[in-house]
C-alpha cells in the first residue's frame, strides 16, 4: 500500500461496508467463487486500518439494472446520509449499481461525506475531478455491458423463434413434447380436468360465473359435513 492508498484517520474511525450483491438465484447457487471474492473484501478493508466492517448482502439474487427494489442497496445510502461510512468497498461498479441513477446518487452522497469507494483496482476520492471521472466512466460502462447482455438475450430468443425451438413457460397442465410441441399433461386425470373447465366455461360462456357456479358447488358438498358435527 502506498502513501496515496493510506486513509484519513478520520475516515478510519467510521465504518467500512462491503457490498455483496449477485444478480439471480441462478448465481447464488452456482457462482460460489464470485461469493467468496466479495466476502474477501472484508480482509481489504481490515488491511485498509477500518476496525469496524459491516457487510451488506441484503440483495442476493437481485439486479441493479433499477427495475427491482435492493433493501441492502438503500440500507447503504441511509448509512452514507447519516455520515457512518468512511468506505464502501465492492467488487465493482456492476456490483454496486448497472444503471446510472442509483451510480451517480451514491457518488453524489459518498462526496459530500468524503467516503472513499474501494474495489479490486484500487481507491478512489468523489471529492477529486479525476477519481470521480473514472468513477463516471466505470459507471457508464456497467450500464453499457447491461445492454449489451440484453440485446445478446433477445437476440438468442428470436433465432430460437426462427428455428422454432424457444420454449416459454406453458400454463398448468400442458407440457412442451419433443415431438409435437405444446400438449396435454400425460396424468389422464389432469387432462379430464381441464377438458371439465373448457367445456363448463362453454356452457356458462363467463368466466365469472364459472367461478360462482364452483364456489356454489364447493360450499353443497360442505354442508353435509357441517351437518355431521
Amino acid at each position: 500500500m502506498t502513501n496515496v492508498d493510506r486513509l484519513p484517520e478520520l475516515l478510519l474511525k467510521r465504518k467500512a461496508v462491503v457490498y455483496v450483491r449477485q444478480s439471480s438465484q441462478t448465481q447464488v447457487q452456482t457462482n460460489l467463487e464470485s461469493q467468496r471474492r466479495q466476502y474477501d473484501l472484508v480482509n481489504e478493508a481490515k488491511q485498509r486500518g477500518f476496525r469496524d466492517i459491516e457487510v451488506i448482502d441484503d440483495d442476493m439474487g437481485r439486479s441493479a439494472s433499477g427495475a427491482v427494489a435492493r433493501p441492502g442497496f438503500e440500507r447503504l445510502v441511509a448509512l452514507l446520509c447519516a455520515g457512518e461510512v468512511g468506505a464502501v468497498l465492492c467488487m465493482g461498479a456492476s456490483r454496486l449499481a448497472r444503471n446510472g441513477r442509483d451510480w451517480h446518487h451514491l457518488l453524489e452522497l459518498c462526496g459530500l461525506v468524503e467516503a472513499r469507494v474501494i474495489d479490486l483496482d484500487g481507491v478512489y476520492d468523489p471529492c477529486r475531478a479525476n477519481d470521480r471521472l473514472l468513477l463516471g466512466m466505470k459507471g457508464s460502462i456497467s450500464e453499457f455491458e447491461l445492454n449489451v447482455l440484453r440485446t445478446r438475450m433477445l437476440d438468442a430468443k428470436r433465432a430460437k423463434a426462427y428455428r422454432g425451438d424457444l420454449r416459454i413457460s406453458v400454463p398448468f397442465g400442458y407440457i412442451w413434447h419433443r415431438e409435437v410441441g405444446l400438449g396435454l399433461d400425460p396424468n389422464l386425470r389432469l387432462q379430464e380436468v381441464i377438458r371439465l373447465i373448457f367445456a363448463r366455461f362453454r356452457e356458462l360462456a363467463s368466466a365469472r360465473r364459472f367461478y360462482c357456479r364452483c364456489e356454489l358447488n364447493r360450499s353443497t358438498s360442505r354442508a353435509p359435513l357441517m351437518a355431521g358435527r
